[in-house]
């Protein structure tokens, strides 16, 4: 077929992400003219590789959403030249693909006997989910991709349809006025309509994203997008296994899931894309399955060894990564650095040995490592660092020594262990940053893990330029301060001229300018295109399991463990909102203004707490 692709895009930040340069391309040779409609500013370097690709780029006002886009590219190709194509596709930038051929779609679908058809579609619904006046949501195309032939193309129903477009000022606008109508209306009038993913033989109404596992084990071409940042509660309710997709991807698919890490971390909050996407490994820490990069990783290691007694333990950690890194370590004192001498006098694995004295101790191991230790990360000179430090925790007891067990045990514990750390950023180019996950065991971390830095984060993100955004209430972040990252994943960070004086008077404590660097690395590498892996070994990960499994279990039987006032109340207004809206989004209507004032009493207990 001779085929029309108009195409829509948005970026908040203007740019155009390789994923959707892939997406284009690939469909490049099913069509004979292509044009892509960027809603709002579009940077100069996007727009020129925009249109490298396509034969008409269109960019215009950020309004109507997708669906006043689509209307642009057809009133801008023109309705008499629309009659040269047999075919016009309309499709967003909201899925990934293709993720098997493309060739294999419009094979079989070339030979449907139909007058417009979609990748996928949305089953009728009783009760109507949005509009509680009426009584079914009708069975329709999913708009993210629609094939319009001929026959309809070339109707006046067709015409006057686009131009009869009421105003699309909203996300749901574009459902409710036309994603859900556009199907039915044509339906009614008499054209035929067919899918590729048909929703009849999943068990759900909208099976690309409920059943995305299945789907894709049957071949379909796209994943959708919104699943990275869908609301992690409604995947788990609904057990949808985006984890299993991605698993399959991997397993049986030539598509590059690096495309997705490196655009995903710009919209999707780090919280709900590690629980969505599952960004934890258990790794081995017996048999070492390694299938390294042919040139081996030039690894360094930056020690902030504060507490000099300390420094035998560390080394005995450092020693199970593969011999030749270079050691580089950093204490407060002349003194300390003579006795780090005699213990690190044993470090048979390292190439070189370096001890700095600081100028300061003001912010401790992180000033340390971002004043002292930059040059180390910016000049080139290593693929991968490993950050440790030495961690007593004096004031937390015993807490202390197995917050340093947690750090330590899940970036370094054995040989074999470290060596399938250094797989996954040999295996996945993606991956910038790897750390242990939140450690909850003993701390009060679950929920509100912010405490008082989050806006201390936001304005130092502003200060750092990047783009990104901020977890609700438990940041990602390697708590502790130690973890595995790639350079280039954390060059923002280190490429700020921190200063002595940043640091004048800081201590490591809630507010502070260490604790808002901290929680802000995730972030940095999210930033610079790259995602998080959480690692933890077999008996860490057992532990800190069945921990969470105890403390679910003690919240939901109505006893109290340490998950703080403000974390209660959430989930008892999220368990009402389910419950009520389950049953009729009108009664929620009613209902949200006393659950807003559960709400503010419980901000307000939180506070006093």
């Amino acid at each position: 077929m001779k085929r029309l692709a108009i195409a829509f895009h948005y970026d908040e930040n203007g740019k155009v992400e390789d994923y959707y340069l892939h997406l284009l391309e690939s469909l490049k040779p099913f069509v004979e003219h292509m044009i892509v409609v960027s809603n709002g500013f579009l940077d100069e370097e996007s727009a020129d590789r925009l249109s490298q690709i396509v034969d008409r780029l269109i960019v215009r006002e950020n309004r109507g959403f997708d669906v006043w886009a689509y209307k642009a590219g057809l009133t801008d190709i023109g309705w008499e030249r629309l009659a040269d194509f047999d075919e016009v596709l309309l499709f967003n930038h909201t899925f990934y693909g293709p993720i098997f051929p493309f060739s294999e779609m419009f094979s079989r679908m070339d030979s449907e006997a139909c007058d417009f058809w979609g990748i996928s579609a949305h089953r009728a619904m009783r009760p109507h989910p949005f509009n509680s006046m009426k009584s079914e949501l009708p069975f329709h195309l999913n708009s993210h991709f629609i094939a319009v032939r001929k026959p309809l193309h070339q109707s006046e129903a067709f015409k006057l349809y686009w131009q009869q477009m009421s105003r699309i000022d909203s996300y749901m606008d574009s459902i409710k006025k036309h994603e859900t109508v556009f199907t039915k209306h044509f339906e009614d009038i008499g054209y035929r309509s067919s899918v590729y993913v048909d929703p009849d033989k999943y068990k759900t109404s909208y099976p690309v994203l409920m059943e995305v596992d299945k789907t894709i084990e049957n071949r379909s071409p796209i994943l959708k997008r919104r699943l990275f940042f869908q609301d992690t509660l409604f995947l788990d309710r609904e057990a949808i296994n985006l984890p299993r997709a991605l698993y399959l991807i991997e397993k049986n698919s030539e598509y590059d899931l690096s495309l997705v890490w490196r655009s995903i971390g710009k919209v999707a909050k780090p919280r709900t894309l590690n629980s969505n996407s599952a960004l934890m490994s258990v790794l081995s820490d017996e048999v070492a399955e390694v299938n390294m990069a042919e040139k081996p990783f030039r690894i360094a290691v930056i020690a902030h060894i504060f507490y000099p007694e300390m420094a035998g333990e560390m080394l005995a950690y450092v020693e199970n990564i593969p011999a030749g890194y270079d050691l580089i370590v950093t204490t407060d004192t002349d003194e300390k650095k003579a006795r780090i001498e005699v213990s690190m006098a044993g470090a048979r694995g390292a190439n070189r040995v370096i001890i700095h004295v600081v100028d300061s101790n003001d912010g401790r191991d992180t000033s340390a490592l971002l004043i002292s230790c930059r040059d180390y990360v910016l000049n080139g000179e290593y693929d991968l660092v490993c950050r440790v430090h030495s961690k007593k925790s004096p004031q937390d007891g015993a807490m202390g020594d197995q917050f340093k067990l947690h750090m330590l045990d899940n970036l370094l514990y054995s040989k074999a262990y470290v060596e399938n750390i250094i797989r996954l950023f040999a295996e996945n180019s993606a991956i910038g940053l790897v750390m242990p996950p939140i450690v909850h065991i003993g701390y009060p971390t679950m929920g509100n893990s912010w405490f008082g830095n989050k806006d201390n984060v936001a304005l130092l993100a502003e200060e750092l330029g990047l783009k990104i955004h901020l977890d609700d209430d438990m940041p990602v972040a390697p708590y502790g301060g130690m973890y595995w990252f790639r350079p280039l994943a954390l060059r923002k960070l280190f490429a700020h001229e921190w200063k002595w004086s940043d640091f004048a008077g800081a201590r490591h404590k809630d507010g502070s300018l260490p604790y808002a660097i901290e929680r802000i690395v995730a972030y940095v590498a999210l930033d610079a295109g790259y995602v998080f892996r959480h690692v933890l070994t077999p008996s860490h990960a057992a532990r800190n399991y069945t921990m969470l499994e105890a403390k679910l279990s003690a919240f939901y039987s109505g006893q109290s463990p340490n998950f703080g006032v403000k974390s209660a109340f959430r989930v008892l207004v999220l368990a009402l909102k389910r419950s009520t809206t389950r049953r009729s989004p009108f009664l929620f209507r009613i209902l949200r203004p006393p659950y807003r004032a559960i709400i503010a009493v419980g901000n307000r207990l939180a506070r006093k707490a």
